[in-house]
């Protein structure tokens, strides 16, 4: 990848210094598109290299552990033939190797995906993507304000907003009958959801 971008360099400034004084703005302009590309590319294949080397880890990790496992087994088999007697302690050995060996590939494994979800994050927060902490606060204050909105009432129905007044002249000749009062009737209120 360095080989690259120096060939592209080395091109980018012969083309340069053969262009004269009229065309150093022109090829200043190529040169800059040229290592802007260059640039982007080189990006673009080290995101793949991670990509992949992160995919790799996952499937030799597994492949490894399975391998040690095996070879765990032949050794205790050959152990059983050849002492008898010490095959406890070989495998006792054996098993003390495969935990050390596993917990190698736990820690490479741990250590990779915590890169990988770091990543994940950052692209996720570049994007404006709320996080788990974000709509956990959210949560907090829709209950905080839903636990006021209940202290506020006191148990009553909700308030309605006020109906509009629509302004007719033609009521203001008529005379006003009297009405009779109407009872509240009480309504069953809405569940709230948790």
């Amino acid at each position: 990848m360095a080989a690259k971008f120096k060939k592209t360099a080395k091109k980018t400034s012969g083309k340069t210094r053969s262009a004269g004084a009229a065309g150093k703005g022109a090829g200043a302009q190529e040169q800059a598109e040229r290592l802007s590309k260059t640039l982007s590319e080189s990006a673009q294949q080290i995101w793949l290299a991670g990509v992949g080397a992160f995919g790799r880890a996952q499937a030799e990790g597994t492949k490894l552990f399975e391998g040690l496992v095996k070879e765990g087994l032949n050794l205790e088999q050959t152990a059983r033939k050849f002492t008898g007697g010490q095959a406890g302690a070989l495998r006792d050995v054996v098993e003390s190797k495969v935990g050390q060996a596993r917990e190698r590939a736990t820690d490479t494994w741990d250590r990779l995906e915590k890169v990988f979800e770091e990543r994940v994050q950052r692209a996720l927060v570049k994007l404006g993507v709320p996080g788990r902490d974000d709509l956990a606060e959210l949560s907090e204050r829709v209950d905080a304000l839903t636990a006021e909105l209940r202290r506020q009432g006191g148990g009553a129905a909700p308030a309605r907003k006020p109906a509009k007044k629509a302004a007719k002249p033609a009521a203001a000749a008529k005379p006003a009958k009297a009405k009779a009062p109407r009872k509240a009737v009480a309504k069953p209120k809405p569940p709230v959801a948790p």
